[in-house]
């Protein structure tokens, strides 16, 4: 309504969140990420994970939507010169769900300068206020490209508009460090850094430039709805591929995906 806060000024924090065969995959990841965010964003967060985590499969059960994407957020209500009266809560949890998106074989890319500030100390908050990813986003497809690369303000990659980015250097794979490169601390970006083990592969964060992009061997984006996706190109101009590398690591994380859904079917049913 008009006078809650959160709603007029994008004053949130939200998540994406993959459901996979019934299940919230990485729903701890997410929770804790939107508490972390919610805190230094001053947005209340008086949601307990187990009740978020039965509501949210509520929506799902009444979707009946086993394999979709959720989206859900914390939206503060009050603060400010312009608060509605009447306000009952502190914040208000609003989710809704969304068919799996068919993304193609790959995407084509160009740069954005100057889009992330490495340095600012809301770096990394996943925030409701998104006009700018969306305008961006929108930009890049009337240019005729998928996504921008944010550069921060050394002109060092951050990530897309809505993924995190990878470059692939031999055995070495490497992504933007969250301290002062300014990208988002994706759920899949994290489970292929903290949970992916792949033989004769190092997986780990480095600050990387256009150039470390365009001289690599693969470079390839990561997001919740995407899991992994190669790049195709960069301005226009092809990139080397290495479909045997990105297929191990699109096959180990979706073995722990498939891994995380059984353990959490497990566990509601030793629970029951």
């Amino acid at each position: 309504m008009p006078g809650q806060v959160g709603f007029l000024n994008g004053w949130g924090v939200f998540s994406t969140i993959r459901v996979a065969d019934g299940v919230l995959f990485a729903f701890d990841r997410h929770y804790r990420r939107m508490r972390y965010d919610a805190e230094r964003m001053h947005v209340p967060f008086n949601f307990p994970e187990a009740e978020m985590e039965r509501a949210l499969l509520s929506l799902v059960a009444a979707n009946q939507a086993r394999n979709a994407t959720l989206r859900v957020a914390i939206v503060r209500n009050r603060g400010g010169l312009f608060e509605a009266p009447g306000l009952t809560r502190d914040a208000d949890m609003v989710a809704f769900m969304a068919d799996l998106n068919p993304w193609g074989d790959g995407v084509k890319l160009s740069y954005k300068a100057n889009a992330r500030y490495g340095a600012s100390p809301f770096a990394g908050a996943k925030i409701t206020s998104w006009a700018q990813n969306l305008t961006w986003y929108e930009e890049a497809h009337q240019q005729g490209f998928d996504e921008f690369i944010l550069l921060n303000e050394k002109g060092q990659i951050s990530e897309c508009t809505s993924a995190n980015i990878f470059a692939v250097h031999k055995d070495n794979v490497f992504t933007p460090p969250l301290v002062m490169s300014g990208c988002l601390p994706g759920i899949t970006r994290a489970v292929l850094l903290e949970e992916i083990q792949v033989a004769g592969l190092s997986i780990s964060e480095r600050e990387l430039t256009p150039a470390d992009l365009e001289n690599s061997d693969q470079v390839f984006i990561t997001s919740t709805t995407r899991d992994l996706l190669p790049v195709l190109e960069i301005d226009h101009k092809p990139l080397k591929q290495a479909p045997s590398i990105l297929a191990v690591l699109r096959e180990a994380f979706l073995t722990y995906r498939a891994n995380y859904v059984t353990s959490r079917r497990s566990d509601k049913i030793a629970a029951a």
